[in-house]
């Protein structure tokens, strides 16, 4: 089974500045989403962001627009999230998580690897 390979994760301050990948090195499909959903101890798993990577098309969950930014590489195997202006809220495990088109459901998105630990301090 493909799994993907997330890193980037760290402990920052708020305001701080991260940058998530995940890669994966085999897909058989042209066209789908990837992204990222998010688990804080206690709280419910949320979708975070996505992309199609047939056509770049992104899709932001209100609480990190204007701040993360999501990104492809051209053979859209690996995305970069890029994660400016960090709060403690958007503490948790990052996971890369895919689904079939549309994309723009972030809340289906399946989480998929292991994860990847974001912590910002106050």
């Amino acid at each position: 089974q493909v799994q993907p390979v997330e890193s980037g994760g760290d402990s920052v301050r708020a305001g701080g500045s991260l940058r998530l990948s995940c890669a994966v090195s085999e897909w058989t499909r042209k066209d789908y989403c990837l992204g990222w959903v998010r688990q804080a101890p206690g709280k419910e798993r949320e979708g975070v962001v996505g992309i199609y990577t047939d056509d770049g098309r992104t899709y932001y969950d209100d609480s990190v627009k204007g701040r993360f930014n999501i990104s492809r590489d051209s053979a859209g195997t690996t995305v970069y999230l890029q994660m400016n202006s960090l709060k403690p809220e958007d503490t948790g495990l990052y996971y890369c998580a895919t689904r079939v088109p549309p994309c723009r459901y972030l809340s289906e998105y399946n989480p998929w690897g292991q994860g990847t630990q974001v912590t910002v301090s106050s």
